[in-house]
């Protein structure tokens, strides 16, 4: 399929990279995703990537506050938006207020 597009490879190069197992990034985030997960559902949901990050550091998970951010992303989960929700300022409104 590579040759046909003008792309030289090495046959073993090809078969070598399909027999190759999960990046250590890939296993490592299997193994950390139910561990977020429950956590997240153990504090009710309301625990965003920071404070779920210390509460893993305080349960004696030793896991990077990034890939909390990252694998919560993957996830689809977020914690609790507090406060008003800022609107969007209209800018045709500002420009007839200040002329």
């Amino acid at each position: 399929m590579l040759t046909q597009h003008g792309v030289k490879i090495a046959p073993s190069t090809y078969y070598d990279a399909g027999g190759r197992g999960q990046s250590p990034r890939a296993v490592s985030d299997e193994r950390w995703k139910p561990v977020i997960l429950a956590t997240w559902q153990e504090q009710r949901k309301v625990l965003g990537a920071r404070k779920l990050w210390l509460r893993l550091r305080r349960n004696g998970h030793d896991i990077a506050r990034c890939t909390v951010e990252r694998l919560m992303r993957e996830l689809g989960i977020a914690g609790v938006v507090r406060g008003r929700r800022k609107r969007p300022v209209d800018t045709g409104l500002c420009a007839f207020w200040v002329g």
